[in-house]
């Protein structure tokens, strides 16, 4: 969603040059407005070498992802990992360690920067959450780019395949 007036006073935005890039800009406020990226947050879950996707809801209806979401205002990106992870596939999760970091362009509307952690089962039964129609278990090499509903999630199982976790 663009933004056209300024959230301070009300007033409509220009925009503006601003070291070498266009910014939204309020005149009456002086106030520079930035569209910065969402952070997002997904966790990595193997269960006998087999990796947990959900299938999705809405947006990518019928494609395949590693259960993933945002993170929410006072929240770190682990409990958003952990609470996300839960709401998508009914799992409870400890939360191990990073594994990577991409930036998302696939939607250009919005741009959100990825984390995906490393997890460890600790409870809970496999059930797809609200926005998934399924959560199952599939073999790296089960895996095509046809199935998969984000392009970074296709360069996690290829690095996944690589056995650098």
């Amino acid at each position: 969603m663009d933004i056209k007036y300024c959230s301070f006073c009300g007033t409509l935005l220009k925009t503006k040059m601003f070291n070498n890039s266009e910014r939204l800009y309020c005149e009456k406020c002086n106030f520079i407005h930035y569209k910065n990226p969402t952070v997002g947050v997904a966790v990595i879950l193997f269960d006998e070498n087999r990796l947990l996707l959900v299938k999705r809801n809405g947006s990518y209806n019928g494609l395949w992802c590693i259960p993933c979401g945002h993170v929410e205002w006072n929240e770190t990106a682990r409990e958003a990992a952990i609470r996300e992870f839960k709401e998508e596939t009914g799992l409870e999760v400890k939360i191990d360690h990073v594994f990577d970091v991409h930036s998302n362009f696939h939607d250009s509307q919005n741009h959100t920067v990825g984390i995906w952690f490393i997890g460890q089962r600790t409870g809970g039964n496999l059930k797809a959450g609200s926005d998934a129609s399924d959560a199952r278990f599939f073999s790296l090499n089960d895996l095509s780019e046809s199935m998969m509903a984000f392009p970074t999630d296709i360069k996690i199982c290829n690095a996944l395949k690589s056995n650098r976790y």
